[in-house]
């Protein structure tokens, strides 16, 4: 009986795909905010305040992007999450130790939280 359950049945392929939806949805717009560069945004204003420059803003929108749209496709899902929870890992870092706001980081956290046991719910298929 025990055995069973710790072999992990099939996925409902109606709830992956919804799932990995609104993690691509919501990542793609996320990377696409990044792009916005007017001079007071809260991005080019959090962006200074690491002091590695306006580029890595642009990366990361990119990475974002990146990933969300792995998600997207069944068979690099895994390493779309993968990558977008370490891209959350990274942000909570950040700001935390860098920027000096560690109330900041519980959204980041929480994103890594999920994404990362999304990604290990998916290692059986």
């Amino acid at each position: 009986m025990f055995e069973q359950d710790s072999e992990g049945g099939p996925r409902n392929a109606i709830t992956d795909w919804v799932l990995r939806g609104g993690v691509a949805f919501a990542f793609v717009l996320f990377g696409a905010d990044n792009f916005h560069s007017g001079p007071g945004t809260e991005w080019v204003t959090l962006y200074a305040q690491i002091g590695w420059g306006q580029w890595f803003r642009y990366f990361t929108g990119v990475v974002e992007i990146v990933g969300g749209l792995l998600v997207l496709i069944p068979w690099t899902a895994r390493v779309g999450l993968a990558l977008l929870a370490a891209t959350m890992a990274g942000a909570a870092l950040n700001l935390d130790f860098v920027v000096r706001r560690p109330g900041d980081r519980i959204l980041s956290i929480c994103f890594f939280t999920c994404l990362a046991t999304f990604c290990w719910a998916r290692r059986k298929g």
